[in-house]
């Protein structure tokens, strides 16, 4: 605790104690409640969920009900499991339910508190969605406390890696479980650790988050949101609509928002197009003609095939309509060719170097190594200019976890080892850390750290340790910060013939069965901090006598013994935490050596050398308090430096997130309108209006517009080009931008860029023409431009009315009913504005990745590297919209009824899912740089890679 908190609480109160104060009188009334729950029988139990939501519907909350609620889940665990809610349970779980993070130590039965803030929030019959850190502890919690939840008739789902779901189901059976009490007592003792699979019946994706509660990992809940917001049906959406993020109860929730928080989610897939493609599109552009075949604006910087273009291009691939066979990105990418052809000119926009297109800024004509064109534009100009084309993967989707799970209304968790990251959790999610006491007394006994010369000498000290632990029947469990430093301590015991179990969190299953028999008396466990994790520890193993049991106490109880220092606190306290649970007795000690990472980075050398000096053994250790200050001071500096990391991570990915809420947005609005969706409407506008109240006065996400139909969308976006074209070539422009037409005025271009979009007849063709400039005054202008944009929409609207009946036409002469024929519009509208956003939109992606990558280098020229970000990001964004716009508008009267043939980019059957990592380990402690004499490089020195700068200023920076 900092000095400042301390003063801070000296003189205000501790905050912490506050809160449970507050939460007295919620424990007693529970209390209360208890001898009238015991009076209920099971009949009466089991229906008081459907009073409890009778009273939810009648206008009370949940807060109303909440003491009844928690009396209610305890009286059930007493009856079915033979577990009693502690009061300190309840505290965790008033704690929980007001959307906090409840620190308990490890033995308290967080798994229990659980239930109660889950049953009470899943009343509301939103879905609760309770995440845990892996698929093992997914499964074992959902049986585990299934029981309870299926007592109280809710629905309870599992979600598992490779798309694999459950529903805890007691009727479904693979083989006889058993029945009576003594089975139910065998499986409750054995529940903690081990999943009785016979209870899983598999189920579809959907059906899994229907259930009143869902079981999963962070991973899964991700991959499934950004699933979501990538199909091409409603029907293949499997989150809840509109309630896809309600409330969150994170399990081990340091571990999930901390630790593995650093590494986003990404979807990606392989570049589709093959790059030979590339060049035969940029060989077929040069044999077009201008004006006949595609229209260049230069003043708008497009590039657009005509009707006739278009024919050609179908006769030399061989396709009788490119927008259905090929799709609108085999166009985008004709266009792409036609625009590099037409549009960059080598040693203008761009010079070639080696086998790299290396753009020029148009501003500056300074060169920008590492940025790409967006879109396949870059690849159309390399196989303009006969060169490789670099292929790459694509990344579909991408969301961190920071944003994942700050989009959800309610967000809260439980963990042993939260308060040393309290600012954090407060800074980035807004969420509260309180620490809730112990059931029993602590007696854990924690033991100055034993700091050795050598590794040598450490783990001969380690073994002498262990062997002593072994003579009076005390179990040991030994931590490693790492799978390598686990299995090397492994062989070490081994070959000074010490019987040991060995976990490095490779096996989920299996460790959590050896993790709960780690407190048999004599037995050593060697773990990875994270292994077991989620599994208790109990004193004479499960299922363990009242001999075994008093053995191990008597012996002094789990003995923790740590290999070496994490670079975090709260990890080492989370190794410290498996012993003493519940009042048992326990110790803990760290077994330090100099060569240790992070004592080695950390004035490792100075104490080896001193230790030298004083000619001190291998094998003999120093106990000093000091030292063990300076390690945990250590251990602050790097924690800070992992949150700068983190909140770096963020800062750059919430410029992305506002861009994916419009997408996702624009995308489940086209879905909805195309299917007639209306209520999956409703609710996008009624979040859109939350999302409003609460942002207001700060930035928050932007507000779609909700159209009534897909033609309003559609005509909107053909509405905004037209004037946008129009304007365009109506406008007095100056300098180098002055138009070659008399005084700016070119009806003539307008003509031939609408050409592009609807085809016209002689007559209009005239009509148009004939608009000539007016006089002078701006009046005369601006009625002479509406004119011209009010004919146009007026034009697109005939068109778009023909079209429809077109489509109707051939839908009826292909004997489909009228209902159906209605359907092949909705069909061909999806289809135009989908392929569009997405293609578009990973392309946009691809563009972010590369700007990310090189925009740190702005640094150097006293720019910040976020606020160049934010300003690129905006305008890359910008033209995207306009891309998506012009994608639609120019190419929507050009499809046929076969669309549907071409699938969208997200379709695709060969994606990559990256994740979060399931490991401690959070990165490795940098060493410092030594010379070539082996001498380490001060931070003033100059940097031995020859640059000339300071080492600090270089690659110590």
């Amino acid at each position: 605790m900092s000095n400042l908190k301390k003063v801070y609480n000296k003189v205000f109160g501790d905050p912490n104690e506050k809160s449970l104060k507050k939460m007295d009188a919620i424990v007693n009334a529970v209390n209360a409640k208890e001898k009238d729950m015991q009076a209920l029988s099971d009949e009466e139990l089991k229906g008081k969920t459907a009073e409890f939501k009778a009273r939810l519907e009648k206008g009370e909350t949940l807060d109303d009900i909440l003491v009844d609620a928690f009396a209610t889940v305890r009286e059930v665990a007493v009856r079915i499991m033979g577990m009693r809610h502690y009061d300190v349970q309840l505290i965790g779980g008033t704690v929980i339910h007001q959307g906090k993070i409840a620190e308990m130590r490890t033995g308290e039965g967080k798994t229990l508190v659980a239930t109660l803030p889950v049953y009470l929030n899943a009343l509301e019959g939103k879905g609760i969605h309770v995440i845990t850190v892996n698929d093992y502890l997914a499964k074992r919690d959902a049986v585990w406390m299934g029981q309870i939840y299926d007592f109280l008739g809710l629905r309870v789902g599992i979600i598992q890696n490779q798309r694999v779901s459950y529903v805890y189901d007691p009727a479904f059976s693979k083989e006889k479980t058993g029945e009576g009490e003594e089975a139910d007592q065998k499986r409750d003792e054995l529940g903690s650790f081990k999943v009785e699979d016979a209870y899983l019946r598999p189920s579809e994706r959907k059906e899994a988050y229907e259930c009143d509660i869902t079981y999963g990992t962070n991973n899964e809940f991700g991959f499934d949101y950004l699933r979501d917001n990538m199909v091409q049906k409603i029907e293949q959406m499997v989150m809840r609509s509109g309630d896809e993020t309600h409330f969150a109860v994170i399990d081990e929730i340091d571990s999930i928002l901390i630790d593995e928080s650093r590494t986003p989610l990404i979807i990606s897939a392989p570049a589709e197009e093959a790059t030979d493609q590339y060049y035969r599109y940029a060989r077929l552009v040069t044999q077009l003609d201008e004006a006949t075949d595609y229209n260049v604006d230069e003043k708008l910087r497009s590039a657009t095939l005509t009707e006739e273009g278009i024919r050609k291009f179908e006769q030399a691939l061989g396709v009788d309509n490119i927008y259905a066979e090929g799709g609108i990105q085999m166009v985008h990418h004709v266009e792409q060719a036609l625009k590099a052809e037409t549009l960059f000119k080598r040693d203008k926009d761009y010079v070639v170097e080696g086998e790299d297109v290396v753009i020029i800024d148009s501003f500056t004509g300074r060169k920008m190594p590492g940025r790409r064109y967006s879109g396949g534009l870059h690849q159309a100009i390399e196989a303009k200019e006969g060169m490789p084309i670099k292929r790459e993967s694509k990344t579909l989707a991408t969301i961190t976890f920071q944003n994942l799970f700050r989009m959800y209304g309610k967000l809260a968790g439980m963990t042993g080892t939260a308060v040393t990251e309290e600012e954090e959790f407060q800074k980035i999610y807004d969420l509260d850390v309180i620490v809730i006491p112990t059931n029993e007394i602590d007696k854990r006994v924690d033991h100055p750290d034993r700091i050795y010369k050598t590794d040598t000498g450490k783990h001969k000290a380690i073994i002498q340790k262990i062997n002593e632990a072994r003579e009076k029947g005390q179990p040991v469990l030994v931590g490693t910060i790492s799978v390598e430093k686990n299995e090397e301590l492994g062989m070490y015991l081994t070959q000074n013939g010490v019987e040991h179990e060995i976990l490095n969190a490779k096996n989920h299953e299996r460790e959590g069965e050896i993790i709960a028999q780690a407190g048999r008396s004599g037995s050593v466990t060697l773990a990875t901090n994270i292994a077991g994790r989620g599994v208790d520890i109990k004193l004479g193993g499960i299922p363990a006598s009242k001999e075994a049991y008093d053995k191990v106490v008597n012996a002094g109880g789990l003995f923790v013994l740590g290999s070496e220092r994490h670079e975090s606190r709260r990890i080492d306290n989370q190794l410290r935490g498996r012993s003493a649970r519940q009042g048992d007795p326990g110790e803990t000690q760290f077994f330090v050596s100099t060569d240790d990472d992070l004592m080695r980075v950390f004035a490792g050398d100075r104490l080896k050398s001193a230790m030298d000096r004083m000619n001190v053994p291998d094998d003999m250790p120093i106990e000093q308090r000091l030292i063990t200050r300076m390690l945990e001071g250590a251990q602050k500096k790097v924690e800070g430096h992992h949150f700068d990391v983190r909140k770096h991570v963020l800062e750059y990915d919430e410029v992305l997130n506002r861009q994916r809420a419009v997408i996702y947005g624009r995308r489940r609005q086209i879905l909805a309108l195309a299917e007639g969706q209306l209520e999956m409407l409703k609710k996008q506008k009624e979040a859109q209006e939350k999302a409003q109240i609460e942002n207001e006065g700060k930035e928050g996400p932007v507000k779609e517009k909700i159209y009534s139909s897909l033609k309003e969308m559609i005509l909107e976006m053909i509405e905004s080009e037209i004037e946008f074209v129009v304007s365009y070539h109506t406008t007095e422009m100056v300098g180098d931008q002055k138009n070659e037409s008399e005084n700016g005025w070119n009806t003539k271009e307008i003509l031939e860029t609408m050409k592009t979009i609807f085809p016209f007849t002689e007559e209009e063709k005239e009509t148009l023409l004939a608009i000539e400039k007016p006089g002078e005054t701006k009046l005369a202008q601006v009625e002479a431009r509406e004119k011209i944009v009010s004919m146009m929409i007026e034009k697109a609207q005939t068109q778009y009315s023909a079209f429809e009946e077109h489509l109707k036409q051939v839908a009826k002469e292909n004997e489909l009913e009228e209902e159906k024929a209605h359907e092949v519009v909705y069909q061909i509208e999806k289809g135009v504005l989908l392929r569009a956003i997405d293609t578009l939109w990973v392309n946009h992606l691809v563009a972010i990745n590369h700007l990310r990558a090189g925009i740190g280098l702005r640094g150097y020229g006293q720019r910040d590297p976020l606020i160049e970000y934010k300003k690129e990001t905006f305008h890359l964004f910008n033209e995207l919209l306009s891309s998506i716009q012009k994608e639609v508008v120019y190419s929507f009267f050009k499809v046929g009824i076969g669309l549907q043939v071409a699938p969208s980019i997200m379709a695709n059957d060969k994606m990559t899912l990256q994740g979060a990592k399931k490991s401690t380990q959070n990165g490795k402690v940098i060493e410092r740089a030594r010379d070539e004499e082996g001498k380490k490089v001060g931070r003033n020195d100059p940097c031995p890679c020859g640059s000339g700068k300071k080492y600090k200023k270089c690659h110590g920076s």
